[in-house]
C-alpha cells in the first residue's frame, strides 16, 4: 500500500528532507500495540485487511517545480511483490519491482540496475504486503518516541528500526488512528537521501481505507502522487515482478 508507493517512488527520484521532533513524556503516550490496534480498527479491520491479497493502483504522477507530469501504476501482491511505473513524457519509463527476493529497476539511460545491501532490504520490507500487521517481525525494534504536529493535527510517532538499514519514522493521527506520514533516509546511487512522505485523502475500497493522495517532499523538489483508481484482488501474474531479462 503506501509503504510500497513511499518505497518505490522515492528510490525511483531520490527524495531528501528531515525535520525536528517535539517529544511528549512516555508516560503520557500510548503503547506501539495501541496505536497500530487503532490504525487496523480505522482502515477497516484485520479481517477487511486480510482479505485483500493484490492490489492495482493508477494515478498521476508529477513534479511540479519542473514541470514535469506522467503516470504511474502499482501492482502489490502478497505476500511480498511489487511494481511500480512511472511513465513521465519528458524523461521515458521507470520501473521498479521486487519478486520478494531480488529488486531491481529499470531506467532510461540506465537499464537494469540491481539492488542489493541496504537498498535491497529496504525494497524487501517495502514491498510486503498489508506491513502494518507485520512491523514487529520486519524490523528488530519498534518503539513510541512522542508527539508531533502533521498538517496541523497531533500524531504520534512510532520509529521501526531494522536489522539493516536507517530507521523509518511513522506518524499516526492521534485521533483518526490513520497513518498520515513518513519519514526515513533511503540508501540510492546518489547516496543516503532523508525522505518524507505525507499521505491523505483516504477512501474506503474493497472494505479497506486507502491513501489516495501521496506526496513526497524534498529539498531539491516535490512530488505529487494523485491515485484516481485502486481495485482489490485483482489477478496478477507473478512474471510482472520479476527482473528484467530473467
Amino acid at each position: 500500500m503506501k509503504r510500497a508507493i513511499t518505497l518505490l517512488v522515492a528510490a525511483a527520484i531520490g527524495l531528501t528532507v528531515a525535520r525536528l521532533s517535539a517529544q511528549t513524556p512516555a508516560s503520557a503516550l500510548p503503547t506501539v500495540d495501541q496505536i497500530l490496534e487503532k490504525y487496523v480498527t480505522a482502515v477497516g479491520g484485520r479481517a477487511a485487511m486480510e482479505k485483500v491479497t493484490s492490489r492495482l493502483s493508477t494515478g498521476a504522477f508529477e513534479i511540479p517545480d519542473m514541470g514535469v507530469t506522467g503516470t504511474i501504476t502499482i501492482s502489490e501482491k502478497a505476500p511480498n511483490k511489487s511494481l511500480a511505473v512511472i511513465e513521465l513524457a519528458a524523461v521515458g519509463t521507470i520501473r521498479q519491482g521486487s519478486d520478494g527476493t531480488t529488486a531491481w529497476e529499470d531506467a532510461p539511460g540506465t537499464g537494469v540496475r540491481d539492488k542489493t545491501g541496504s537498498e535491497l532490504a529496504d525494497a524487501l520490507r517495502g514491498s510486503t504486503f498489508n506491513s502494518e500487521l507485520k512491523l514487529k517481525s520486519l524490523y528488530k525494534t519498534v518503539v513510541v518516541t512522542g508527539k508531533e504536529a502533521v498538517d496541523g493535527k497531533d500524531a504520534y510517532v512510532v520509529v521501526a528500526t531494522p536489522a539493516e538499514g536507517a530507521p523509518n519514522k511513522l506518524f499516526f493521527d492521534a485521533t483518526s488512528g490513520l497513518m498520515v506520514r513518513q519519514s526515513s533516509s533511503r540508501d540510492t546511487p546518489a547516496g543516503m537521501m532523508d525522505v518524507d512522505v505525507i499521505v491523505s485523502d483516504y477512501r474506503t475500497v474493497g472494505g479497506v481505507k486507502m491513501p489516495f493522495m501521496v506526496r513526497q517532499v524534498s529539498s531539491m523538489f516535490t512530488v505529487v502522487i494523485r491515485l484516481t483508481e485502486i481495485k482489490q484482488n485483482v489477478a496478477l501474474d507473478d512474471s510482472i515482478f520479476k527482473r528484467p531479462g530473467f
